[in-house]
C-alpha cells in the first residue's frame, strides 16, 4: 500500500494574492467543501497532477481541451464501449494545475456484466480496424479542412453594399458570432474523434501486458512494449522530411548554405540565387503541409507554436541531421535492428508457453496490439499537432478583432478568458458595433485580464504536489500505469523524495524503466523546446516531457529522462525505436538533477544514479 503522504484536496491553502482564481475556470473543476456527499467522493479519491499533458498552470482559455477530452475519453469508455473495469476520468483544478482521478467500476458483478458488451461493441472495431481507420483519417482531414477554411472577418465601418444587392439579411456581427461558435464547435468535435480509437488501442496493449505478467510474473515491462515496437507510425514523418531534406541538401550540395547560422529568410535568399537551391527550396516548400504542421510542445497551450509559425525551429533540428551526414554518421531510424530484436524476444518468450491455446492467445494479442499500436501514435500528429495548429492561429484572429475594439490590450491576451467569456464579450462588442456605442468590455476586461496575469505568475512559482486525496490499497487501472506512469512503487517513490525536501541531497531517483540500455554520461535538463538547441553529442536529456517536434536530438543524445510518463508515454516509445535508454515518470528529476552533473541512467530497473 502506498503510504498517505499526499495532503487532502480541501487543505491545500490559497496562494496569497490570488484570491479568487476559481472563477477563471469551469466551476465543477472545484473541488466541494459544501456538500458532504461530493467533499467525501473527493477525499477518498486520488487525485494525481496530470502533468503528463500539463507541465505548467492552465490558461483559462487553454483548458478548452482538458474539457473536451474530460467527456471524449469518458463517454468511450463508460456510455459506448463499456470498458468492463473502468468508467471516466474525473478532473479538478488546483492553483491552475488539473488534477485527475481514474473512476473505476466499484461493483464486480457489473464488471461482469460489462464484459459481453465490450467484447461485442470492441470487437467490431477490432475486427474492422483498418476499414474504421481509413475513415478515421477522412474525418480528421475534412475537420482541418473545414477549419482552415472558417472566415474570421474583421467588422466593417459600414456593410458591404452586396449584403443589400444579395438580400443576405444578416451582418457582420452575426457571422462573427456564428463562426466563433463554429470553431469552438470543430474543436469539441475533432477530440471527440480522438477517443474514438485511442482508449481501444490501449485496452488491446494492456490486455496483451496482463497476458504477458500472468505468463511470465518476471517480465519486464519494457519486454512487452518491445514485442510490438519497429512499427511506422505517420507521427514520425515530421522528422523523417527532415532527414530527407537533409540529404537532398547534402546530395545538392547547398548543405553549406543552410548549414550556417543564418535565420531562415537570409537561408532562403541565398539558395534563391541557385538552380540547386531553388530544387531545395521547393522540395522544403512541399513538406510545409501538412508535415511543418507540428507542435513545438505538446500542443496543448496556445505558446505551442508549429514549425510553421516558426521555421527558424525545423531550420534548426535540419541543421543536426546535416552535420552527422557531414561527419559520415547515418541519420536513420535503426528500424531493422529495432524489428530484428521484436522478433528475437516474441519468439524467446512464445517458447516459453506450455500449450497450443497459450500460444494462440499470445499470437492474437501481440498481433492485436501491432495493429492497434500506429493509432496511439498517429493521432497525435492528426489532433494536438496539426489542428491545434491551425485553430490557435484561428483564435488569434479572433482576439485581433477584439483588440481593434478595445477589448484586449493584446493579441495574446485572449487566452486569460475562458471560451465561454470570450463568447459574452463578443456579444457586447458586436451589439456596441451594431448601436454605435462603446461596449462595456472596454472597462471590464483590459483590468480582469491584468489581474489574472498575476494570479497566473503566482501559479508558476508555486510548486504543486504529485498528488492529493487518497491513495487506493492498489493501483490497478491500466492506462494509469501505461500513459502516466502512476504505480503503488511510483507513488511512494514521489512520497520519500517529498520526505528528503531539500532536492540536493537527493542522489538516487527511481522511475519507470521506459527503454532498456545503461549509461553514464553529464546532463543537460531541458525544460521546454527553447532550450534543447543548448544540448550537446553524447549528453544525456531530462526534460518534464518529451513531443515529436524534438525528434532530432535523440541524434545527439545517448540517454532521456523524464519527469512524468509510463512505458507508453512519448519519450519511451522514441527511445525504444532509436535504441537508446530511458527512464520515465522520475516525478522530479528536473527539480533534482542540473546540468552538467554527472548520472547513470538504468533503461532496465529504471534507476538513476546522480553524483554529488
Amino acid at each position: 500500500m502506498v503510504a498517505e503522504k499526499f495532503p487532502s484536496p480541501h487543505e491545500i491553502e490559497t496562494i496569497p494574492g490570488t484570491e479568487g482564481w476559481e472563477r477563471m475556470y469551469p466551476y465543477h473543476y472545484q473541488f466541494t467543501t459544501d456538500d458532504k456527499e461530493r467533499t467525501e467522493y473527493e477525499k477518498n479519491m486520488f487525485w494525481f497532477n496530470d502533468a503528463l499533458h500539463y507541465p505548467e498552470p492552465m490558461y483559462p482559455f487553454d483548458i478548452i481541451w482538458d474539457e473536451a477530452w474530460f467527456l471524449a475519453l469518458s463517454q468511450f469508455n463508460t456510455r459506448i464501449f463499456m470498458v468492463p473495469p473502468a468508467l471516466g476520468v474525473d478532473h479538478r483544478i488546483i492553483n491552475g494545475n488539473v488534477y485527475i482521478t481514474p473512476v473505476p467500476v466499484a461493483d464486480s458483478e457489473e464488471v461482469v456484466k460489462r464484459i459481453p458488451m465490450f467484447m461485442e461493441r470492441a470487437g467490431y472495431y477490432y475486427e474492422h480496424w483498418n476499414e474504421l481507420h481509413d475513415g478515421w483519417e477522412k474525418k480528421m482531414e475534412k475537420i482541418i479542412s473545414e477549419l482552415k477554411a472558417l472566415e474570421i472577418k474583421p467588422l466593417a465601418e459600414m456593410e458591404d453594399f452586396s449584403v443589400v444587392k444579395k438580400g443576405l439579411g444578416t451582418s457582420g456581427g452575426y457571422m462573427l458570432l456564428k463562426n466563433y461558435d463554429k470553431l469552438i464547435d470543430l474543436g469539441i468535435e475533432c477530440w471527440q474523434y480522438h477517443f474514438e480509437f485511442l482508449n481501444l488501442g490501449y485496452a488491446a496493449y494492456v490486455t496483451f501486458v496482463d497476458f504477458c505478467t500472468k505468463a511470465f510474473p518476471d517480465i519486464p515491462l519494457q519486454r512487452v512494449t518491445q514485442m510490438v515496437g519497429g512499427i511506422d507510425v505517420i507521427m514520425y514523418r515530421p522528422d523523417e522530411e527532415l532527414k530527407k531534406l537533409a540529404k537532398l541538401a547534402v546530395e545538392l550540395k547547398v548543405n553549406s548554405i543552410i548549414g550556417k547560422d543564418d535565420k531562415i529568410d537570409e537561408v532562403v535568399s541565398a539558395l534563391s540565387k541557385s538552380e540547386n537551391g531553388k530544387k531545395w527550396l521547393a522540395a522544403w516548400d512541399k513538406a510545409k503541409e501538412p508535415w511543418f504542421n507540428v507542435s513545438t510542445g505538446t500542443g496543448w497551450y496556445h505558446h505551442d507554436l508549429s514549425w510553421n509559425d516558426d521555421l527558424n525551429v525545423p531550420l534548426n533540428s535540419l541543421r543536426i541531421y546535416i552535420e552527422k551526414l557531414e561527419a559520415g554518421d547515418t541519420i536513420d531510424r535503426p528500424l531493422k535492428r529495432i524489428q530484428e530484436e521484436r522478433e528475437r524476444i516474441t519468439r524467446e518468450y512464445r517458447s516459453m508457453l506450455k500449450t497450443d491455446e497459450d500460444r494462440q492467445t499470445f499470437d492474437q494479442l501481440q498481433g492485436t496490439s501491432k495493429l492497434v499500436f500506429p493509432y496511439v501514435e498517429n493521432h497525435l500528429f492528426y489532433v494536438e499537432h496539426w489542428f491545434h495548429s491551425v485553430f490557435w492561429n484561428k483564435m488569434r484572429e479572433v482576439s485581433a478583432i477584439m483588440k481593434a475594439h478595445n477589448f484586449l490590450n493584446d493579441i495574446e491576451d485572449i487566452w486569460f478568458l475562458s471560451r465561454s467569456e470570450i463568447k459574452e464579450a463578443l456579444w457586447d462588442l458586436v451589439t456596441a458595433w451594431a448601436t454605435g456605442t462603446k461596449g462595456r468590455g472596454t472597462l471590464h476586461w483590459p483590468k480582469e485580464i491584468e489581474w489574472r496575469k498575476g494570479v497566473y505568475r503566482k501559479f508558476k512559482e508555486w510548486t504543486p504536489p504529485p498528488a492529493v486525496g487518497t491513495p487506493p490499497e492498489t493501483i490497478t487501472e491500466p492506462f494509469t500505469i501505461v500513459l502516466w506512469g502512476i504505480t503503488n512503487d511510483s507513488m511512494a517513490a514521489w512520497a520519500k523524495l517529498r520526505e528528503v525536501g531539500d532536492p540536493d541531497k537527493v542522489t538516487e531517483l527511481n522511475g519507470f524503466a521506459g527503454s532498456p540500455g545503461k549509461v553514464e554520461g553529464i546532463a543537460r535538463v531541458c525544460r521546454s523546446v527553447k532550450e534543447i538547441d543548448e544540448l550537446k553529442d553524447g549528453e544525456i536529456l531530462v526534460a518534464p516531457t518529451t513531443s515529436p517536434s524534438w525528434a532530432p536530438v535523440f541524434q545527439k543524445i545517448q540517454a532521456c529522462v523524464t519527469d512524468v510518463g509510463g512505458i507508453m508515454c512519448h519519450a519511451a516509445i522514441v527511445c525504444r525505436e532509436y535504441g537508446m535508454p530511458a527512464v520515465v515518470g522520475t516525478g522530479q528529476a528536473t527539480t533534482v538533477i542540473k546540468t552538467g552533473m554527472k548520472i547513470k541512467v538504468d533503461g532496465n530497473t529504471g534507476q538513476i544514479d546522480i553524483e554529488r
